[in-house]
């Protein structure tokens, strides 16, 4: 490939945003933010590595934890949720912690919900985080904010993280911290299900992408009695999914076709000005449903097809508790470059409740 072809691709980033991202209101004159920094890169692009890191930068200005690139290099910046334990969010002037996931590094070091993230590699939180947006050119917000902290305390790739934390009045204290690449747990079966008295709690581990997660989910099913409570457990979802194992999951739950979700496609209309949306049902798996009561349980790590999930059983009846999920955006589509094949993973279709709440915006357990 040639340097203009390369060049080419990076200069089309910013226009296939604009015809694709499902989110464009987000922004201020519904367009994709840039800057002057990024757009003179994307026009010094001359070979595949300047290329892919143009892409990635391009779509952090996004401030989207659904929005990657296909491709990554060792040092890219973790993917949040998938690769993060820690959930950060400014309030006021601090940071500070509003989940940590369960077993993992920031945990054992004893980090705690509402610790305050006071710095990252010795600099401290507001410094940091200032200085993330502005090697994109572009000012911080409220939401870019909280943004750069989950991505700062999830680290590169290839390292380990340095942050501190301070409790309370206590004096602030430093961690190190390996990266999840790198502490990420060995393989493990798709689902964990526990039987209890008139209770089967049935824990998805992260395997919404997995087509065995159906069997292993069939298999723990068939040991409910007929009343039993069913708690479903997506508190370990945020590596995606798709919606062949979601639909099995849920279609033990329903005697008829039901509504679980809605989309909606905004690039269908702003190429042709005609809107684009439709409901999705889930079928019944099983001559009869499941006649006992219906948990689930869902947390900062219940991610994309995991959130869902937890939209869908609330149209079914089901009781979903734990508050805010990851509250990742939409449907991911991938889109490929013209010339050298690079894909970039964007929200392009809107995800809504039967009810037309916004996914990102359900939260477990409040009243609608």
């Amino acid at each position: 490939m040639s340097a203009a072809e390369y060049r080419a691709d990076a200069l089309a980033i910013e226009p296939l945003i604009n015809r694709s991202y499902a989110y464009l209101d987000r922004f201020e004159g519904g367009a994709a933010p840039s800057s002057e920094r990024l757009r003179a890169e994307a026009a010094q692009v001359a070979d595949r590595r300047a290329l892919l890191r143009h892409a990635e930068r391009a779509l952090l200005a996004l401030a989207d934890h659904h929005a990657i690139t296909g491709a990554s290099f060792p040092d890219s910046w973790a993917v949040v949720p998938s690769y993060a334990d820690l959930w950060i969010v400014r309030s006021g002037e601090a940071y500070r912690v509003e989940a940590v996931r369960e077993g993992s590094p920031a945990a054992a070091a004893g980090v705690r919900v509402g610790d305050r993230l006071t710095a990252v590699a010795g600099v401290p939180a507001a410094q940091a985080v200032e200085a993330f947006w502005a090697d994109l050119g572009l000012p911080v917000t409220e939401e870019r904010a909280s943004f750069a902290a989950q991505v700062l305390a999830a680290g590169r790739r290839d390292r380990s993280r340095t942050l501190s934390f301070r409790t309370g009045n206590a004096a602030a204290r430093e961690v190190m911290l390996p990266n999840l690449y790198s502490a990420a747990p060995g393989p493990r079966a798709p689902l964990t299900a526990t039987p209890g008295r008139g209770r089967l709690t049935i824990r998805i581990n992260n395997s919404l992408g997995d087509s065995a997660t159906i069997a292993a989910f069939d298999s723990a099913m068939a040991r409910a009695g007929r009343g039993d409570t069913i708690v479903i457990d997506l508190r370990d979802t945020p590596g995606g999914g798709n919606t062949t194992v979601a639909r099995a999951m849920m279609g033990w739950f329903v005697d008829r076709p039901r509504a679980y979700q809605v989309h909606n496609l905004p690039s269908e209309q702003r190429e042709t000005g005609v809107a684009r949306q439709w409901i999705e049902q889930v079928l019944p798996r099983r001559p009869a449903a499941h006649k006992g009561p219906v948990r689930v349980l869902v947390g900062r790590w219940t991610g994309s097809m995991g959130e869902g999930l937890a939209i869908g059983f609330d149209a079914l009846g089901a009781k979903v508790s734990g508050g805010r999920m990851a509250g990742l955006l939409g449907a991911v589509y991938d889109h490929r470059l013209e010339h050298s094949g690079l894909v970039l993973k964007l929200p392009t279709e809107r995800l809504m409740a039967t009810d037309l709440t916004p996914r990102e915006d359900f939260v477990a357990g409040a009243p609608r």
